[in-house]
Formats: C-alpha cells, structure tokens, sequence
C-alpha cells in the first residue's frame, strides 16, 4: 500500500471549493430515467449523455472527480478519446463503482446486503491500470417496523470494510458510502439513531481491517426525516442534526465527507450542504463537499432528451448545478442563484 499516493488522491478529491459527480448509474438505471423522458435506451445514447457530461465547458471548476459504471470507463467520446483520459486531461479524477449491487439478506426479511467482494481483487488492479483512482461502495439501509437489524448492519459495515483494504491494496482510494435511505415515514430523529448506529459500526469495522482513514472518502446520507413523514425539518435543522452526528461518529482523521443527495431535489441538496457549511464553518475537522447524481445531472437531462440540438442549453443546465453547489460547499449557496424561475427553497 502507498501510503502517500492515497493521501494525495484523496486530497485531490477533496480540493477546495469542489466536489463530485456521480455518473456511475448501472445500465438498468440510466435506461429506466431515459425511458421516463423518451430517450433511446442504448449504449449509444448513454455514452452520448456522458461525452455531454464530461466536455461541458468549466466542469472541472467545480468538479474535483466522477464516479463511471464499467460501462463508462470503456467508452470514448465520439472523436475516439477514451473518457477517462478527457477527465484526467482536465484534472478530474476518476472514480469506479465496484460493488454488484444490494441483495436480500438471508434471514431478514426487508434488508439488503451489498454483494460483489468475490473476485475484487482482481477487478480493482484492471480499473487502476485503466486509470482509476478511487472506487465506490454503497450499503443501502432501510428504515421500517423493526429494521434496520443489528445483522444487516453488521454486514454491510463488513464488506464496506474489506473492500475498502482492498482498495487501498491497490493504490485505489475507497469511497465508503452508507446510505440510510431516504423512503419512509420515519422521522429525522430516528434517521439520526440508526445513521449514528451505522456509523460507528462502520468505523468499528474500518479499524478491525486496518484502513487507512487519511486515504478513504466518507459518502454518507444527510440526516433526514423520511419522505412521507408528517413533518419536514428545515434546512438548518437538518444541517445541525446531520454536522452534530457526524461529529459524533466520524474520526477527525478521514480526508473528507462527500455527502450523496439520495433523491433530494437539486435545490435542497445545495441549500442544506451550504448551510452545513455556513454553519459549522469553524468546527469541521474535515472537508464538507457534495457526491451528486440526480441533484446535478437531472435539470440537464430533462432539457437534453437525446437531442443532439440541446446539448449546449443542456450543458448550460449541468454547469448551473455544478456551480451551485460549489457555492454551496462554501457555505455561499442562496435562493437568488435559482433565479426567477424557482426563487424559493422549501422547507
């Protein structure tokens, strides 16, 4: 393990006044969103939505790395020049999701277990020699009637953990995400219980497996009420209950926190980041930044529908986003940067 090299690939993930786009929506994913808006469910329409993506013009202000999908990371632009070398060329570094996805727990009914440590090894030294330099890992986490499970956290902190060494085996920097989900009628409270549950066995785990912590990414969920819940906490209420369990749970010694936006709406996402930055300005041991999918892509997708004639107006969408949030991740976000046409955040 290099030590020094994952120091320095994680500091460059987290470089001031950046964040990270995650493009690495599975193939079933990407064509479920294009389907909604009538866009062609192929490969080429897909790498055409991500060459969109990778050459707006200005991305790399704000964007310090992207997630791909194996799909991805294969693709070229439609000039011939592999993706990966267009975002190292701008200085973006290049990420990979390598899980295989959430699957049932035996015995628990309701609760997932991310699978995919089974050969990993061997898949994480291909995408390095392809140019990766961090990786992704996802446990998802539901909250019900008697769940989330001592069990099913105990396993998805596991296998968060021994992907994670074996990520950093290979000079990969892992980014660790446990992601308490939004859906449900759970109250922001108890999203905080279970989030501080998850934590600290994941942190537990990490050490057991002797993880660098300055070399890996936290990418957590922010601390929220579920989306059917009664009562929908304000943007700095979630900011403060979301810092103060971080705070709690996370050792000052991780490079960064990149938070995912798990169906927020794009507004929401930048408003509760930057207050969280406002906020705690003083306070943060380590970097706050965004790990956007939808929250960026989606306002430019919409305009996009795979009309090579949009690209431009789209681009203009993905960038907007993109700033924003970089405004947000210091702590400058407002309402007025929506303009006219959506001038209020809510709540």
């Amino acid at each position: 393990m290099n030590t020094q090299q994952l120091v320095d690939t994680a500091q460059r993930m987290m470089a001031a006044g950046k964040g990270l786009i995650a493009m690495d929506e599975s193939t079933p994913t990407c064509d479920e969103r294009f389907a909604a808006l009538g866009i062609a469910q192929t490969e080429a329409a897909r790498r055409a939505w991500r060459e969109l993506i990778i050459t707006t013009p200005g991305l790399a202000d704000n964007i310090s790395g992207a997630i791909l999908y194996d799909e991805t990371i294969h693709q070229r632009s439609a000039d011939g020049v592999p993706f990966v070398k267009m975002l190292s060329d701008a200085g973006i570094v290049v990420g990979i999701k390598v899980d295989a996805g959430a699957k049932a727990l035996a015995g628990h009914k309701g609760e997932k277990v991310t699978e995919g440590l089974d050969g990993l090894r061997e898949r994480l030294q291909a995408y390095a020699a392809l140019g990766a330099r961090f990786a992704k890992w996802r446990a998802v986490i539901s909250i019900g009637d008697g769940i989330p499970g001592a069990a099913c956290i105990a396993a998805n902190a596991h296998a968060l953990a021994r992907y994670a060494a074996l990520c950093q085996e290979a000079g990969i920097v892992p980014m660790v995400e446990p992601e308490v989900l939004m859906t449900g009628d759970h109250t922001l409270q108890r999203c905080a219980d279970v989030s501080a549950q998850l934590l600290h066995e994941v942190f537990e785990q990490l050490h057991v497996q002797g993880v660098l912590l300055e070399g890996m990414v936290l990418k957590p969920n922010m601390l929220l009420p579920g989306l059917s819940c009664s009562h929908q906490d304000s943007v700095d209420e979630v900011a403060d209950a979301t810092v103060t369990g971080l705070l709690r749970a996370v050792p000052a010694a991780v490079a960064g926190v990149a938070f995912l936006s798990g169906g927020q709406s794009a507004e929401l996402a930048s408003a509760r980041l930057s207050a969280m930055n406002r906020r705690f300005k003083t306070r943060l041991p380590w970097p706050l930044t965004f790990s956007y999918s939808r929250a960026i892509q989606q306002p430019a997708l919409e305009i996009w529908r795979g009309e090579p004639g949009n690209v431009a107006q789209a681009q203009h969408a993905l960038l907007h986003r993109a700033a924003c949030n970089r405004a947000a991740r210091l702590g400058d976000y407002s309402a007025a940067m929506e303009g006219p046409a959506n001038p209020v955040i809510t709540p």
